[in-house]
């Protein structure tokens, strides 16, 4: 006889129960067929509107310029930066706002999708019209184009004749004020000088 007592298991191999793991996989299989139910009680997927035109006007130079006092604990729309009232967050700066404004993250909150309505062709040819009716009547001609360079041309010749004319004003004002005043000549040539060696009068 061996010197080990009855019952006792010392083969040291790790013993599966089946029953136990074929309860598990049924288990498993019954709550991934009533997910797919549930999914199917949703009913069908939101349809979102196609991506369309801002009507609004993006605010992005209101506070250029300007300080402002943050807090730690000033709600979200007083913090720095700038505020999505959809999203509700905050963000840094003007380039990583107009990220998010044109995001899917944005657009979705929004109920928009990021697929754009495909155009007919009656909406095409309405938009052609009013661009055309929009444009001015008048054309473009290279006559027009000469006419407008020759009258710049003129105009900077005047300028320059201005100019000048107010140098020489200057000029004048300038050799006004270097005149000596009325010398007697006698009493110059007392002094022992005749002028102030002037070449200018």
């Amino acid at each position: 006889m061996s010197g080990n007592p009855a019952g006792v298991d010392n083969t040291f191999r790790r013993k599966f129960d089946k029953e136990e793991y074929l309860e598990r996989a049924r288990q498993r299989e019954r709550d991934e067929k009533d997910e797919a139910r549930r999914s199917k009680d949703r009913g069908p997927p939101v349809q979102r509107q196609p991506l369309k035109h801002r009507d609004y006007e993006v605010d992005l130079e209101s506070r250029l310029g300007k300080t402002q006092v943050v807090t730690p604990i000033a709600p979200l729309s007083q913090q720095a930066g700038y505020y999505c009232s959809v999203c509700e967050c905050v963000v840094k700066d003007s380039a990583n706002y107009l990220d998010h404004i044109n995001g899917k993250k944005h657009q979705r909150a929004l109920g928009m999708s990021m697929r754009v309505e495909r155009a007919s062709l009656e909406q095409v040819q309405k938009r052609f019209e009013s661009l055309k009716k929009r444009k001015d009547p008048a054309t473009f001609s290279e006559q027009d184009l000469d006419e407008r360079i020759f009258k710049q041309q003129q105009e900077e010749e005047e300028k320059k004749r201005q100019r000048r004319e107010k140098k020489k004003e200057k000029k004048k004002e300038q050799a006004g004020l270097n005149e000596p005043e009325d010398i007697d000549p006698d009493v110059a040539a007392m002094m022992g000088f005749g002028g102030f060696g002037t070449s200018k009068k």
